[in-house]
């Protein structure tokens, strides 16, 4: 099994997350910049991207999603490796289950969940 994923931006850290997607504002024109992360193991990875990437973008049009505008870099640490990412959002899901946002203050959310919904439900379905 691989490490946990931890999210850290400004004084707040959040361990022990099962997923992220990090989604540069880059992202919203070419979609092969966004990156996954996984504490899981096997082939059901694209599944638990897709799932996370679609409830998050459901949740904000429905004004339901835990998302936070924050004015620095986030941080994500899983094991040695680490991504800063100075611009755009990261989608993430807690070990108790629950859906987080955090994104750069002037980022067009609403585009970046966009962005990963569509880029992880092609994924998918170019696997099926």
């Amino acid at each position: 099994m691989q490490q946990s994923i931890t999210i850290g931006f400004g004084d707040q850290r959040v361990p022990g997350c099962s997923c992220a997607i990090v989604v540069p504002e880059k992202a919203i024109d070419e979609h092969g910049y966004i990156k996954t992360f996984t504490a899981g193991t096997g082939d059901q990875g694209k599944h638990e991207f897709n799932a996370l990437a679609q409830t998050a973008y459901y949740q904000y049009q429905d004004d339901e999603l835990d998302i936070v505008s924050i004015p620095f870099p986030v941080r994500l640490e899983q094991g040695d490796e680490v991504e800063t990412l100075a611009g755009g959002m990261v989608i993430f899901r807690e070990s108790n289950g629950s859906i987080k946002a955090v994104f750069q203050a002037g980022q067009r959310a609403k585009k970046l969940l966009e962005a990963a919904h569509r880029y992880c439900t092609r994924w998918v379905r170019l696997d099926i």
